[in-house]
């Protein structure tokens, strides 16, 4: 019998080994999640919007400012960024009639992502990538919505986009914009916004996405083009 009690203890013993190592790889897992959660209704600071006025893309001396409230994971809103801006950019912006101002408007109520995924596009532009980040978030919404946790797809876009990730990961798990974020939602809904996308162009609020040829007739009518 004594042939058997030893391998039913080295049997045991393998058991207790691999039970360990289990535990081990759990335990390293979990250290090295990217899980992140930025909280909202948090108490802003004056560091948290001291010579911040939103992300901008075009000149400081364009005519005309069009401040963009969006929410990342609003289906509209990625319509937007994906099939209108890219007219928008090359024809308004890079032509220097207009300067788009981007502000956060996270709808927590119905889009659980929204929020992470404002702060990884702010976590990028530390880097000087928020437009890049910016742009991958939008492009591939379809993609990470559908996630339990997108916090590490978000990490793969910083990768991609040239970010040393470490430091980004950093920023994400610190919440350093937590207070940005808010700020920026409590601004749009002083000026009335309560849908994504909404815009404020010379004071006026429009609600819901502008196609290339509105925002373009709007521009016109604000600061019209000269002939050379």
């Amino acid at each position: 019998m004594a042939p058997a009690q030893g391998g039913m203890t080295r049997f045991y013993s393998l058991i207790a080994v691999a039970a360990i190592a289990g535990v081990g790889v759990i335990a390293y897992l979990m250290q090295n999640s990217k899980t992140v959660s930025i909280p909202a209704n948090v108490v802003v600071t004056a560091a948290d919007t001291a010579g911040f006025r939103g992300y901008l893309l075009g000149s400081d001396s364009a005519p005309v400012e069009v401040t963009e409230y969006a929410d990342y994971q609003c289906p509209a809103c990625q319509s937007f960024a994906t099939v209108q801006m890219p007219s928008i950019e090359e024809r308004l912006i890079r032509t220097g009639r207009v300067r788009l101002r981007y502000r956060d408007f996270p709808l927590d109520q119905i889009h659980r992502h929204t929020r992470v995924a404002a702060h990884s596009a702010a976590c990028a532009d530390e880097q000087g990538k928020y437009w890049p980040q910016h742009n991958s978030i939008y492009s591939w919404q379809p993609d990470w919505t559908t996630k339990s946790d997108a916090a590490g797809v978000f990490s793969d876009y910083a990768k991609a986009n040239g970010l040393d990730v470490a430091k980004y990961d950093a920023c994400m798990q610190a919440h350093t914009y937590a207070g940005r974020i808010q700020a920026s939602l409590a601004e749009g809904e002083k000026v009335g916004v309560n849908s994504t996308p909404s815009f404020v162009i010379a004071g006026q609020l429009y609600r819901g996405t502008l196609p290339y040829d509105q925002l373009k007739h709007i521009v016109d009518s604000i600061a019209p083009q000269t002939a050379h």
